[in-house]
């Protein structure tokens, strides 16, 4: 299929915000959402519930935690082998496709440990134990340490994660509750089957959708599998994808009729929570966060920070922190703003904070200027 044209950063960018539903916020359900979105990273309860609210234009915290309750949605280990917020049917399906990932991951942690042993056979032991009734993962590997002694809790415990669809169960998740993650299978939690035939290639249709145009390399980054070329040529032979530039010559694919606005569309201040997908499914992340500012948002622990969105970038860093009866949004600017950008960010913030901290008597919202 012959090359369309050069995207630049900017379209690359107002194409993201507009299928994130970044740049108007979207009508859609959160259950509707979380599919369109192929799950939303949940490494922690909350950021779930503040990416839904950045997107959508009337999501309360007991919407979501509904539906982790009626068990419509569940939170497991998928893309990159980290814990993501999918739909129930999106876990049954996805789950075998990415399962090569997490064996790779569990090879690379605990490789020399597992040699040997019959890691079916723990598994099965794992499983039992988990379906009896959920457990945390440090319960999971002590218990099977009595049999196999000389291997580490860690690595019998993430042998179970690995070869069993563990799925953490409320009340982990839900908004405002604390409690260490256990787990059970997504069988027992769900009461079905997972599915398999789920393809490589209807993934990266649903990746594109959700994060494209992008690049074989992107796609990777994002799942966590490996040799998609394969998948993408044949997509292309189909007419089932279109290809583009970046302005590095790389090649870039899309679905055919999947959304290209304006690069010049306005973007309003957006808050991104903890993990936000769309910091980590790139490898070249520079359609949403100049390379330089990366440290101050991945830190050295693993942690990605909460970030702002202002004209669509990341410019600066938010939390939130409670002081007695006060409520008290702390923003970290990068770089300075525009004062129309600095009055729709106040704005936005005091939104945020009625939603995040409804119960405090007060709020207050301070910027710190951490630039030159």
């Amino acid at each position: 299929m012959p090359i369309e044209k050069v995207l630049r950063s900017r379209a690359l960018n107002r194409a993201l915000l507009e299928r994130q539903c970044l740049l108007r916020r979207s009508s859609l359900t959160a259950l509707e959402l979380i599919e369109r979105l192929v799950g939303i990273q949940s490494q922690t309860p909350n950021p779930p519930y503040f990416a839904l609210w950045s997107r959508l234009t009337d999501f309360s915290q007991d919407e979501l935690a509904e539906l982790i309750i009626d068990r419509q949605a569940v939170r497991i280990a998928l893309m990159r082998s980290t814990i993501h917020l999918v739909t129930a049917s999106d876990c049954l399906s996805l789950r075998p496709l990415l399962h090569a990932v997490q064996t790779r991951a569990l090879n690379g942690a605990y490789g020399k440990q597992l040699a040997g042993l019959d890691v079916q056979a723990i598994a099965e032991a794992g499983r039992a134990l988990v379906e009896e009734y959920p457990r945390t993962y440090n319960e999971l590997g002590t218990l099977l340490q009595k049999q196999w002694t000389n291997c580490s809790t860690e690595a019998l415990a993430g042998v179970v994660r690995t070869e069993v669809p563990l799925v953490q169960v409320p009340p982990r998740g839900l908004w405002g509750v604390s409690g260490q993650a256990v787990h059970t299978s997504s069988e027992a939690w769900l009461g079905q089957p997972l599915e398999d035939g789920y393809t490589v290639d209807k993934l990266i249709l649903r990746y594109l959708g959700a994060f494209g145009p992008a690049t074989v390399k992107d796609m990777q980054v994002w799942s966590g599998l490996t040799r998609l070329r394969e998948a993408v040529d044949r997509l292309l032979q189909l007419q089932q994808l279109r290809s583009f530039k970046d302005e590095n010559e790389n090649e870039l694919l899309d679905l055919p009729d999947a959304p290209l606005p304006d690069p010049d569309i306005p973007a309003p201040p957006r808050f991104l929570g903890e993990f936000d997908n769309m910091l980590l499914s790139y490898g070249d992340r520079t359609r949403i966060m100049a390379d330089h500012y990366r440290p101050r948002v991945f830190t050295r622990n693993g942690i990605i920070r909460a970030a702002v969105l202002i004209d669509g970038y990341v410019r600066g860093i938010w939390k939130i922190e409670r002081q007695r009866s006060a409520a008290v949004l702390t923003i970290e600017l990068f770089e300075p703003l525009a004062r129309q950008d600095r009055v729709a960010l106040q704005e936005e913030g005091e939104r945020l904070l009625r939603f995040a901290a409804t119960d405090a008597e007060s709020h207050d919202i301070q910027l710190i200027q951490a630039f030159g």
